[in-house]
């Protein structure tokens, strides 16, 4: 294959009005910056069709058209089948909450449910609930040694009982991507369904949830360049079965309302339609002149090289470092990594490395980034936690070079407290 065609970085920037203000912003896996299409699409909305959908009159039939296109636009972005696939809500966490909420009458006590040590809170804590309700939790440990969850580690975990397996595509700690499809197939093949937190990877890959056959999927937007809302894609069989969280005479084959108790925020939605038409562009800057997802994916491919660049030029200056160890892989081999690298620098605490690179008006962040239970797993809770560096297709090469020179100013400057 002839190698992907690079970003126009001016351009890619020029779309993003927050990277003018003078702030590198390293702190992406926490929230992105937003694109300006989006914050159009918004207000769009907001001036021309800020109607409740449903009636009879132009506007709110325009309303619903807009929901509509939203959905339409997100069904391209994860390649779902129909765009009544996609479920909108107000964050990961609350979709996932929601989720939870709607499988209670395909719940038995005695019934199990997988999740990962290597999962942000979202994916386990709705669920860990559910043992009030005589449903099983069983955790799916980490390979410490190769930083990885293996399925040979899963196989005792799944018995009959299992219902439902929860994982992570890629730990917003860890930042390796994990092979979902693998994970499905052994999954389905036992009589289980998939749910999968892809918070951590879909700002930097392209998803095809068919390819990747997960039953449940859920990221946020506002980590993808969108605005604070979230979506989830669900097989459509699936949704018809959970149980409705709006009104009774939203039955179960109301989908997706019957999952956005009180209708979806219909300007946020919309604000998709800017995401997707931003990579429509990159793709078409990259060459290709297909579908709307032949673009998206050829986005994706271009996004991949810049951020695969970012990532080698991060992790070879940390590995430079006889006082710094990375919390994961410490290479990026074949692309398996995404650029949200964690670390920490010996003796150190955390915070006050933060807070010194704050100086160089440079964002990045310090803690455990709501995967307590995996830094707890991994015992890096202390000092602070971690230094994470998120970084986006957005970021360039020129600053991460301005880090790295923080990081050696911070070091080299005999005024800086830093130890824990």
């Amino acid at each position: 294959m002839a190698p992907t065609k690079s970003l126009d970085m001016d351009f890619v920037r020029s779309q993003f009005p927050a990277l003018s203000n003078g702030w590198t912003f390293f702190d992406n896996a926490g929230g992105s910056q937003i694109l300006k299409p989006a914050v159009d699409r918004i207000n769009t909305f907001l001036y021309e069709k800020n109607v409740q959908i449903g009636g009879s009159y132009d506007v709110s039939q325009s309303a619903a058209a807009a929901l509509l296109e939203a959905r339409t636009s997100a069904m391209h972005l994860v390649n779902a089948s129909r765009p009544e696939e996609i479920v909108f809500g107000s964050s990961t966490t609350a979709l996932l909450q929601n989720l939870a909420k709607a499988m209670t009458s395909q719940l038995s006590k005695g019934d199990e449910i997988i999740v990962t040590i290597a999962d942000h809170e979202s994916n386990i804590g709705p669920w860990d609930r559910l043992q009030d309700a005589g449903i099983k939790i069983k955790f799916w440990p980490l390979d410490r040694d190769q930083m990885k969850l293996d399925l040979a580690d899963l196989e005792p975990l799944m018995t009959d009982r299992t219902k439902l397996v929860c994982v992570t595509h890629v730990s917003n700690i860890l930042g390796s991507i994990n092979p979902i499809r693998e994970i499905a197939d052994f999954v389905h093949a036992r009589g289980a369904r998939l749910c999968v937190d892809a918070v951590a990877y879909a700002p930097h890959r392209a998803i095809d949830v068919q390819a990747f056959d997960a039953d449940y999927y859920v990221f946020s937007l506002y980590k993808t360049y969108g605005p604070h809302y979230a979506m989830m894609y669900g097989k459509y069989d699936c949704l018809l079965e959970l149980d409705t969280l709006y009104h009774y005479f939203y039955g179960k084959d109301k989908v997706p309302g019957k999952l956005e108790p009180g209708n979806p925020n219909y300007e946020l939605a919309y604000a998709t339609c800017g995401i997707v038409d931003y990579l429509q562009t990159l793709g078409e800057m990259a060459g290709e002149t297909g579908s709307v997802r032949a673009k998206i994916v050829a986005a994706f491919e271009a996004i991949a090289q810049q951020e695969d660049a970012l990532c080698d030029r991060l992790l070879t200056y940390l590995r430079g470092r006889n006082n710094c160890t990375i919390v994961g892989h410490a290479d990026n081999k074949d692309g398996t990594r995404i650029p949200t690298i964690s670390f920490r620098f010996d003796g150190l605490d955390a915070d006050k490395v933060c807070r010194y690179i704050d100086q160089s008006k440079i964002a990045i962040r310090f803690g455990d980034f709501h995967s307590r239970r995996l830094a707890e797993y991994l015992e890096v809770t202390g000092n602070g936690g971690l230094v994470r560096v998120a970084m986006v297709h957005y970021n360039t090469l020129e600053e991460v070079d301005k880090l790295t020179a923080a990081f050696d100013k911070m070091f080299d400057d005999p005024s800086a407290k830093l130890s824990a």
